[in-house]
């Protein structure tokens, strides 16, 4: 018989491990111990009696009975929050969410998406450009999450934020139009070699990048462009570019500008990791439908499937790199 006082916490963390397919993902998610996370998922299936998660030492996997599950134990939950929320006064503030760019960027499909999940959520988009400096501003309560490279952050600064990977994002190269590798339809990183690469250099809000940059291009033999005015916006930004005619390193989903192509980068293809950042210890219901909207982005699209014959930082692989 299935019991009728199922705790809300162990559904809770039965929907953070189904919709993660990681127990160690979800732990961090619910901000608990994975051994208690276990621990509560055998509970919950001890009670009903069924098994939910197939575990192997590579994947987690929902069982039928899991499957037919989920959707109750979301329907519960967010019976719960509703209930709470009845008797909470004004429910919840509006989440404030960087998207670093108010151009098209994964942050902004990730925000999209949450808000199609949580529609009765206010979640705001904030443009602060670089996660040193909005991870220094969700430190301080100012900012609720950002999205960037984590691994990039100052480790005293990283030790107060929670993360989860978000994607692995292809990298290009913004070149002005006329440029000799403009006309190639991708450009192999050996061949900006001579060439001085803008990635924010002397801009502090982006340490992160710009370090990511370094790391990727210096071994090669390729130089950093020196600092150049910080350009706040679309038309100051293609103003500078167009005075330096430096190429600047982007992501792929990087905004199309007059005056410049954009060509995916080859031979390897280098992946920036993107992460969503938060404070540790902060919960909001909006930040619970981040988590899943990213969850379901990244199945969807394989967002987290890292290519043959591509470059990540050696935070991420240990060694050169190169996979």
């Amino acid at each position: 018989m299935i019991p009728r006082d199922v705790e809300p916490r162990l559904l809770r963390g039965f929907v953070a491990v189904a919709e993660e397919l990681h127990f160690t993902r979800a732990a961090a998610r619910l901000y608990v111990a994975q051994q208690a996370l276990s621990r509560d998922v055998r509970r919950l299936e001890t009670a009903l009696g069924a098994g939910l998660f197939v575990r192997t030492t590579r994947a987690v996997e929902l069982t039928a009975d899991g499957e037919r599950l989920l959707p109750l134990a979301r329907r519960v939950l967010a019976a719960h929050e509703e209930l709470a929320a009845a008797f909470a006064g004004a429910g919840p503030r509006p989440l404030l969410v960087d998207l670093n760019t108010d151009g098209p960027s994964t942050a902004r499909t990730v925000l999209e998406r949450a808000r199609e999940l949580a529609p009765d959520c206010e979640l705001m988009a904030r443009f602060e450009s670089g996660l040193t400096y909005a991870a220094a501003e969700i430190a301080a309560g100012r900012l609720d999450v950002s999205f960037g490279y984590a691994d990039g952050l100052d480790p005293a600064l990283r030790a107060r934020l929670a993360h989860r990977p978000v994607r692995y994002e292809p990298l290009a190269v913004l070149l002005p139009e006329g440029h000799p590798l403009a006309a190639r339809a991708a450009v192999p990183l050996d061949a900006l070699a001579g060439e001085a690469v803008y990635a924010g250099a002397g801009n502090p809000r982006t340490l992160e990048w710009t370090g990511l940059a370094r790391e990727l291009l210096q071994a090669r033999g390729i130089a950093l462009a020196p600092p150049a005015p910080v350009a706040m916006g679309k038309d100051e930004f293609r103003r500078v570019m167009a005075k330096t005619r430096n190429p600047v390193l982007v992501t792929v989903d990087f905004v199309d500008l007059p005056g410049s192509v954009k060509r995916p980068l080859v031979d390897p293809v280098p992946l920036s990791p993107l992460s969503m950042v938060w404070r540790r210890g902060f919960g909001h219901p909006g930040l619970d439908a981040l988590h899943r909207a990213a969850a379901a982005l990244g199945a969807e699209r394989g967002w987290l499937d890292v290519p043959p014959r591509s470059w990540r930082p050696a935070a991420l692989t240990g060694g050169s790199g190169v996979g």
